[in-house]
């Protein structure tokens, strides 16, 4: 995957739990239908309203463990006493074809994939202060008080490894965030190599040609 040259782009989206990260990728995607999230594979139990094949593909463990021997993953991590893992395939099978992915995974697994596909750009939402990432946390309702501890117990570790990404978004005013997250991805497709891909006409006609 190194040195293959994908037409499509892959973001790559981390963040502490409680940084608004899957809001984000939900309303850029509602906003821009050139950006799909690859959905992992999790041995987590499904929360809330959430849908095998749509949020996650639940899986458990032993089948969890039999893609990692078989190497079915581009990345997996595991997160909170659960394992979440991005497949391999779905998402070459999206950059070949021209389009964009998006993986919403934790630093773990983010920097896995930059190490395995270097083109791979990272953006990482940061929270505006701890008592605000606490607030969210304990305004989502679906954790004990012991487990929102860990979770900030994590942040820490988390926000430790915001300086190996490309981008930093700090999520305090959502449509600002969202903002900076749209103006990353029509950024990265403003690249001499994405126009030139995607506007090839415009550069035959205007006799722009590569070196060999």
């Amino acid at each position: 995957m190194q040195n293959h040259d994908y037409p499509g782009n892959l973001y790559v989206v981390a963040a502490p739990s409680g940084a608004g990260k899957s809001s984000l990728v939900r309303a850029l995607m509602e906003v821009d239908s050139g950006v799909r999230a690859s959905i992992s594979h999790t041995t987590r139990a499904p929360r809330g309203q959430e849908v095998d094949g749509r949020e996650y593909h639940f899986v458990d463990t032993a089948r969890f463990e039999q893609m990692v021997a078989d190497g079915q993953f581009l990345e997996w991590a595991q997160v909170h006493g659960n394992r979440y893992g991005t497949s391999r395939q779905a998402v070459i099978e999206r950059l070949d074809q021209g389009d964009d992915a998006l993986l919403e995974i934790d630093y773990q697994g983010a920097l896995q994939v930059k190490q395995i596909f270097p083109q791979a750009v990272l953006i990482f939402v940061m929270p505006p202060s701890w008592e605000e990432l606490r607030s969210r946390l304990e305004r989502r309702g679906e954790d004990s008080a012991d487990t929102i501890e860990q979770r900030l117990l994590n942040a820490r570790t988390e926000l430790a490894q915001a300086k190996s990404f490309d981008y930093v978004i700090i999520n305090e005013l959502f449509e600002r965030a969202l903002f900076d997250l749209k103006s990353i991805v029509h950024a990265q497709r403003l690249k001499y190599a994405s126009q030139r891909r995607a506007k090839a006409d415009t550069f035959a006609a205007l006799h722009i040609t590569d070196p060999e």
